[in-house]
């Protein structure tokens, strides 16, 4: 068995261990397996690594249960994606309260150029449905991923739209990847694993449990470039969707309803709030998130001709470092990788702009000014 993935998925079993502890860990202890190896006077060292922590992580049977669940990751084909894993998905990885493991199970790449998520009540209208059809046919052009959440109404809506114009689409699971809910969608779930595929963080046999939602919804913002919020009541899971897609700096739109409707409700006070732009027709999508084909051709193909003698330094990491990408990257990703603070490179790429060297675009990304 790969001890690699056993001590990954222990690491994920650790209770009260989420993904910003668990991402602590890592960042003291190196790898998945040190933090098991590592002594309890170290771990005690971390900063919110308590006794009871400590004492979960020297847990033999920890061990036990990381390799029942990999046995079953294996039989199902699922696939197991680890925080450092090259394809576990880039803008969620990004986001600071990311899990930092993953189940899947299907055929699509979670790093493609567009992804966007279209989230709505459970009681959808017709007319939600029809906006809903609009947006994925007035998209199909663009070839993006359809992210949503396999639930009652809008949700189960755009998978099914996707399907139909030929888009790949992921549903995100509040329960374990064997345990679709609900159950009545499990066909159109078995067809979204060869058009895309089904993704969670919660281990197999895991029933879904009402406060497993919320932390579903913050996978479905931290996965997209721009979430829709169709069709919302005052309160719901599509606007705590749109919420976590506000604080990662994700566009948001929805679209405006009868205020006399309460499933436009939700959609019209998230405008009026300016919480999300307003939704009319597909340009505005377009036109905000810069998805023009043949402008993003024309970018990606040109060389960089710039004068760059004048940069040196962290400005020069983040000149190279958009040129290497060859298309526009999220301000966090920039941070990352070039292991300058968030505040610093914010400044930093404020002043690029103001040089003409970098253009900045919706959803907090920059590209070359070419």
């Amino acid at each position: 068995m790969d001890q690699q993935r056993l001590y990954q998925v222990a690491l994920s079993l650790i209770p009260g261990i989420g993904g910003v502890l668990g991402k602590q860990l890592l960042n003291y202890c190196g790898s998945a397996e040190a933090i098991f190896h590592t002594s309890k006077s170290k771990l005690y060292k971390i900063p919110g690594i308590g006794i009871k922590a400590i004492d979960d992580i020297r847990n033999k049977n920890l061990l036990f249960e990381a390799e029942k669940e990999l046995i079953k990751i294996d039989k199902s084909g699922s696939k197991l994606l680890f925080y450092t894993d090259p394809d576990f998905p880039r803008r969620l990885s990004h986001i600071y309260n990311a899990p930092v493991i993953l189940y899947y199970r299907g055929s699509a790449d979670l790093n493609q150029e567009k992804v966007i998520g279209i989230v709505g009540t459970r009681k959808a209208t017709h007319y939600g449905k029809q906006v809903v059809e609009e947006i994925v046919k007035g998209l199909k052009k663009h070839h993006p991923l359809i992210v949503s959440g396999l639930a009652y109404g809008i949700d189960i809506h755009a998978h099914k739209c996707a399907l139909k114009e030929g888009l790949e689409t992921i549903g995100v699971m509040a329960s374990g990847l064997n345990i679709i809910y609900p159950k009545i969608h499990t066909s159109k779930a078995q067809n979204m694993t060869a058009q895309g595929g089904l993704l969670t963080e919660l281990k197999f046999d895991t029933k879904p449990e009402p406060g497993q939602f919320p932390a579903r919804n913050r996978i479905i913002a931290g996965l997209c470039d721009v979430i829709m919020v169709v069709e919302a009541a005052r309160r719901g899971g599509a606007l705590i969707t749109a919420e976590f897609a506000n604080s990662y700096n994700r566009e948001v739109f929805a679209v405006p309803g009868n205020v006399k409707r309460p499933f436009s409700e939700g959609c019209n006070r998230l405008i009026q709030r300016h919480k999300a732009n307003i939704y009319t027709n597909i340009s505005d999508i377009e036109y905000l998130m810069n998805w023009d084909i043949d402008a993003h051709q024309a970018s990606t193909n040109t060389e960089l001709t710039l004068d760059l003698s004048e940069f040196g330094g962290e400005e020069w990491s983040i000149i190279q470092l958009l040129n290497e990408h060859k298309k526009e990257m999220l301000i966090d990703e920039l941070s990352w990788k070039s292991e300058i603070s968030p505040n610093q490179i914010a400044c930093l790429l404020l002043n690029l702009e103001f040089k003409g060297i970098v253009k900045s675009l919706p959803g907090k990304k920059y590209v070359l000014n070419k």
